[in-house]
């Protein structure tokens, strides 16, 4: 659903500042979440206070559609990366959308696939011991959104998040990738080889 369209439809824009929470586990879904400009992650928290990353959402992307399509409680945080202007979409609004919006409904249907696509690989990755295994798969599956050439826009920290690992380790895998020939680097920054 284009953003503009939300915005001519009268759904109003919330502007949320960089960590705030937009939802937390246990929490019953009332909105998905459409985001005009901003990000936020979706994560696990571990009891020792570690964030597994389950998702990062940007520009004109949406986040919590799940939780209400199956009307079950949220079971991670969102939390804003950088500042955020996010359009809440009510239960029945967002029903209404996919019963009347062909469109949305079909990139509802692509979003979800890619979305339990990206957790079967992440699930298969953890299973793996090998931490360049992991990150040359979870680094391959971030370029596909990007063109030859063009950085990755994610930082090591987030890749250990998304990963598993430890910093030190990401650190030390980007390099044994780079000197194995598997990844490119451009000023310290990954790109698209």
């Amino acid at each position: 659903m284009d953003i503009q369209e939300l915005l001519n439809r009268g759904f109003r824009v919330k502007k949320y500042r960089k960590d705030s929470i937009v939802y937390e586990p246990g929490m019953l879904p009332k909105f998905v979440y459409f985001i005009k400009s901003g990000e936020v992650r979706m994560v696990t928290v571990s009891d020792d206070g570690k964030e597994f990353i389950q998702g990062i959402f940007k520009r004109d992307q949406y986040f919590g559609e799940p939780a209400i399509i199956v009307n079950r409680r949220y079971l991670a945080y969102t939390i804003v990366s950088k500042d955020a202007e996010i359009i809440p979409v009510g239960n029945n609004d967002f029903f209404n959308l996919i019963r009347n919006e062909p469109n949305f409904s079909t990139d509802l249907i692509q979003t979800l696939s890619n979305r339990l696509f990206y957790k079967s690989m992440m699930l298969e990755e953890l299973a793996n011991e090998k931490a360049e295994h992991r990150l040359l798969t979870i680094i391959n599956y971030l370029t596909n959104d990007i063109e030859v050439g063009e950085t990755l826009k994610i930082t090591r920290q987030e890749l250990a998040d998304m990963t598993g690992l430890r910093v030190e380790t990401v650190i030390r895998g980007v390099k044994i990738l780079v000197d194995r020939g598997s990844i490119k680097l451009n000023r310290g920054k990954i790109i698209k080889i």
